[in-house]
């Protein structure tokens, strides 16, 4: 990895430890002292630049802390290291930042701002508001139970094949054409899940003890309240939410359950397991793009360079500075996702590759995220180079489905057809399984007191109102358990949603493609550019979409969906 600032220091010394809050100590005070002295809105808007000088330089500091962590998990000394920042930097700074936005909205000149600190004058105002000192300890406590979850979930290994494989590696297996391997793989990463269960439900149980006693102090009825202000959700409700499942029930859970029936019938089994819902029903070998990570780079160069030479430019500065780590080993936490170098203002991209289609998908979903980071860079406000997560999720997987189009660059025609097919398919299956994650929260957190069982009585009937027709019988413990597996649930609550209302944006962004290309990459580009300047529904605007997650958008999109399976399937 090789990064060094986007813009020299004006502020911050050169040499500084950012992890020692006793160095830390004196920058607070130039900051607080540089406030009171801000008699202008110049002097004011001279005095943020210097505010986020401070804070890019921090969050990545933090961020290259967790990029090391979950790189290597069993790595003690890189666990201690972010700890370190969990326990003593974060709670040591979040008072400070504190005072300094309460002394910013008291300020007579904050109001004065130009229109253009209008979402960030929103935001500190909200910030401020569900700001609560002694929340600080419990905010401390559950990020140090999530690092638990990663490593739990991280060191989960099964032997399988006379050798010890990660999880990630086995899901290679379900994509095989032999279903008596399918079904023992299948098996053993169940059984292997499941003897974590109550450790992970004792440790979910210590976390909704500490999200509601930070939801009361905060004055909000209960946690779903609180982190709708706290995600600084101003464009939507939980009602709204709600609804949205209501519209994915009535018009994609039908067709998702439709596909199923399609996949039983073709591969002509009685009745369809979990084990079968990841082989091709056409009884064709897995699709397998590439051998080496290397190749996946290389690849996925060329179709960015393909699809618009300002996207090639953006992956080759991630390639050119080393900002990935794309193979599977063991001890690496789960599942990918990119991460901003905040100071750099670049990307980088975490990923557990074994050389499967998936990887191919993640890298193009991840590559999207880095090019929202490249594409607002200039925004000279920190707060500024990053969107709310709707539309961030935009960014990725409206990739996904731009580059489709270019995946014969790692299959023959007969199979990129198939990968797009999969990929549409895999759309069609994601919104019901966002509608029962979200749901799942929503009943958690305004349900208090409930207990384990009552928790998986609820899941298991959100399985049956958005779940599909395979037959779990004999595994009825897992299929309980299922919501384990979702990481976010445990680590960034009420976070899924927003892939569902970004689906759609990228849905919208997809048919536009196909009518104009150039047009609708030049609108995603400049969407991207905005950054978080701009509030959500504007954001869509600038990128050509519409943010409405009502069935007035999600029933003529799955109906463009079918078509293009359709047309994929000729």
């Amino acid at each position: 990895m090789h990064t060094s600032p986007f813009v020299p220091r004006r502020f911050l010394p050169e040499k500084i430890d950012l992890t020692d809050t006793a160095q830390l100590a004196p920058v607070f005070d130039r900051l607080d002292a540089g406030l009171n002295r801000a008699a202008s809105v110049a002097d004011l808007e001279a005095w943020l630049g210097e505010h986020s000088e401070v804070c890019a330089a921090l969050a990545e500091s933090s961020s290259l802390h967790y990029i090391a962590m979950t790189c290597q998990t069993d790595d003690e000394a890189k666990e201690k290291a972010y700890m370190h920042i969990v326990e003593v930097v974060d709670p040591w700074l979040k008072p400070r930042q504190f005072a300094l936005m309460r002394k910013l909205v008291a300020s007579s000149r904050f109001s004065e701002l130009p229109p253009v600190y209008a979402v960030f004058r929103r935001s500190v105002e909200a910030q401020v508001e569900i700001y609560r000192e002694e929340n600080v300890a419990r905010e401390t406590e559950v990020a140090k139970l999530t690092q638990q979850y990663q490593k739990i979930s991280g060191g989960m290994t099964v032997q399988f094949d006379g050798q010890e494989q990660t999880l990630a590696r086995m899901g290679r297996i379900q994509e095989e054409q032999d279903r008596i391997r399918r079904e023992a793989a299948w098996k053993t990463v169940t059984e292997r899940r499941l003897q974590d269960a109550d450790r992970l439900e004792e440790l979910f149980d210590q976390l909704l003890v500490l999200r509601n006693e930070i939801a009361h102090a905060a004055g909000f009825t209960d946690f779903r309240a609180y982190t709708f202000a706290y995600y600084e959700r101003f464009d939507y409700t939980p009602e709204d939410c709600l609804r949205f499942h209501e519209a994915v029930e009535k018009h994609v859970v039908p067709l998702a359950r439709e596909l199923q029936k399609e996949r039983q019938a073709r591969l002509g089994v009685e009745p369809l397991r979990p084990w079968d819902l990841a082989v091709d029903p056409d009884h064709n070998p897995p699709l397998r793009p590439f051998t080496e990570s290397s190749e996946l780079l290389e690849k996925c160069q060329r179709i960015f360079s393909k699809l618009d030479p300002r996207l090639g430019d953006y992956y080759a500065v991630l390639r050119k500075q080393e900002l990935v780590d794309l193979d599977n080993r063991k001890g690496k936490a789960p599942g990918g996702y990119q991460s901003t170098l905040a100071e750099a203002r670049v990307p980088f991209i975490f990923m557990n590759s074994v050389g499967v289609h998936r990887d191919v998908e993640t890298m193009l979903h991840e590559a999207g995220h880095a090019f929202h980071a490249l594409a607002s860079r200039e925004q000279p406000l920190h707060a500024y180079r990053s969107a709310p997560i709707e539309f961030c999720e935009v960014a990725s997987m409206g990739m996904e489905l731009l580059a489709a189009p270019y995946l014969d660059l790692f299959y023959s025609e007969k199979d990129a057809k198939r990968a797009q097919r999969d990929h549409l398919e895999g759309i069609i299956k994601f919104f019901p399984w966002m509608a029962t994650v979200d749901a799942f929260q929503h009943w958690i957190y305004t349900h208090p007191g409930h207990t384990r069982e009552e928790r998986a009585q609820y899941w298991l009937s959100l399985m049956d109102r958005f779940g599909g027709i395979e037959d779990w019988s004999g595994f009825e413990k897992a299929r309980a358990h299922g919501w384990h597996r979702q990481l976010h649930i445990f680590e960034i609550p009420f976070y899924y949603v927003e892939y569902g209302i970004a689906q759609l944006g990228a849905l919208q962004l997809w048919q536009a493609s196909r009518r104009d290309l150039p047009g609708a990459l030049d609108h995603y580009l400049q969407g991207l550019s905005l950054g978080g300047s701009r509030p959500l529904p504007e954001l869509f605007q600038a990128g050509g979409l519409a943010f409405d997650f009502t069935e007035k958008t999600i029933a003529p999109l799955m109906g463009k969906v079918k078509e293009a399976l359709l047309e994929l399937a000729a």
